[in-house]
């Protein structure tokens, strides 16, 4: 069974929450990361990626930019940017975007139950990518951007959240995006036993979003155990930071495809191959499909809905899933997209940008053909973690992102 424990949180004060709060460090180049720190030196962002202090000459990785955000954290938290709660709290997080609303419960994960498939995934990590936040987890000694968990809706657990919801806001503030995140303290004892036994009987957690993150602060547990072989397992560095959703709550945004050329192909001799597995109907407008197995395409300043033919569509848990459909029928014996993993002719669209992103990087020539998904469920999410397997690269888009430097948890 799961467990979640309470923590006592690092959090910013009041007053300045909503220029703190930052999207997570991953969804930036370094750029772009450089350019919101220097209009908002405020924002989290200015820790989680501390090159943004540093020259463009500087290696992201120098040990020197991990010190750097350990050096920040502190002296935020001296000048009282943030503050340090006294008692281990949970936290109730509520995101509101285009009025629809998620409501999630902040605490601390398990690492064990990571290792022992309690908490299950449905992604790789690539090694390249953790080592980074392994660095600035150790270094920093804190969690700075949270997991993003779900579980199977629970009765007890929604009125225990919808209870702490009634109390006043801790913080209720609107980010540059619309996105509305309002926060409430859990602190009555009653109520941490009642969640805490709550998890005690959810079999297993499930990963969203933020499977590097997750990879890589349980590794650093892992070695701050072997760093203190008489460990307890009470120690913080036990636990990772996580907001767990109830999974009905969620709403997976579809993950599009842009192919940079037709793989040698005109596009009289491309609709031929791609239509001994997919129909292709012309549309007036732009196609944003609405049901499963069906495909928008926009190709040469036009709109075609795609249908797989029932044939290929497989009941397997992966196998059938929309995206490894077009990559196994289409993509990969069509255009040549052996590995999406490393090749470089295809790029991925997360679904807040829209169609029209679609229609300019094809209509601007940076590529020839785009695809876009029906979104992939939270239940096929489920059954593909449950069966111990992984879906493809880059097959779930959430939204909203929660934010970093809101909660941050001290290892020790």
């Amino acid at each position: 069974m799961a467990e979640m424990k309470p923590f006592r949180c690092i959090r910013p004060s009041e007053e300045v929450a909503s220029k703190v709060a930052a999207l997570p460090y991953d969804v930036y180049n370094r750029q772009e990361a450089k350019a919101v720190v220097e209009k908002n030196p405020m924002s989290f962002l200015a820790i989680d990626r501390a090159e943004t202090q540093f020259g463009d000459d500087m290696d992201l990785h120098d040990p020197a930019v991990y010190a750097k955000a350990r050096e920040m954290l502190e002296q935020w938290l001296e000048r009282g940017t943030f503050v340090e709660d006294t008692a281990e709290c949970y936290y109730i997080y509520e995101l509101t975007m285009d009025g629809r609303s998620q409501t999630g419960i902040v605490g601390c994960a398990s690492i064990d139950d990571y290792v022992n498939g309690v908490i299950k995934k449905h992604e790789n990590t690539r090694e390249d990518k953790e080592q980074d936040r392994i660095c600035h987890v150790d270094i920093t000694n804190a969690h700075t951007g949270p997991i993003f968990l779900a579980y199977r809706s629970d009765g007890e657990l929604n009125r225990l959240v919808e209870k702490a919801c009634r109390q006043e806001c801790l913080y209720d503030f609107t980010a540059e995006d619309g996105v509305r995140h309002r926060v409430w303290r859990v602190a009555d004892e009653a109520a941490l036993a009642g969640i805490r036994e709550c998890f005690g009987r959810i079999p297993n957690l499930y990963i969203a979003d933020g499977h590097h993150r997750a990879a890589s602060a349980v590794k650093v547990g892992l070695k701050r155990r072997k760093e203190n072989p008489g460990y307890t397992g009470t120690e913080e560095f036990n636990y990772f930071l996580s907001v767990v959703f109830p999974d009905d709550q969620l709403m997976i945004m579809p993950y599009n495809r842009v192919v940079k050329d037709l793989n040698g192909l005109d596009q009289e001799a491309f609709f031929k191959k791609i239509s001994e597995s997919f129909t292709v109907e012309k549309r007036e407008q732009s196609c944003q499909p609405e049901v499963p197995h069906h495909v928008g395409m926009y190709l040469d300043g036009t709109w075609y809905e795609v249908t797989a033919k029932e044939e290929i569509c497989p009941s397997d848990p992966v196998k059938g899933l929309d995206v490894s459909i077009l990559q196994d029928a289409l993509l990969a014996p069509v255009l040549g997209i052996q590995d999406p993993r490393t090749d470089a002719r295809i790029q991925f669209v997360g679904g807040i940008r829209g169609l029209g992103e679609l229609e300019r990087l094809v209509d601007g020539g940076e590529g020839a053909v785009a695809f876009s998904m029906y979104p992939t469920s939270i239940r096929e999410l489920f059954a593909v973690a449950d069966a111990g397997l992984l879906m493809p690269p880059k097959s779930t888009w959430f939204e909203p992102k929660l934010r970093s430097g809101v909660f941050i948890h001290r290892l020790g």
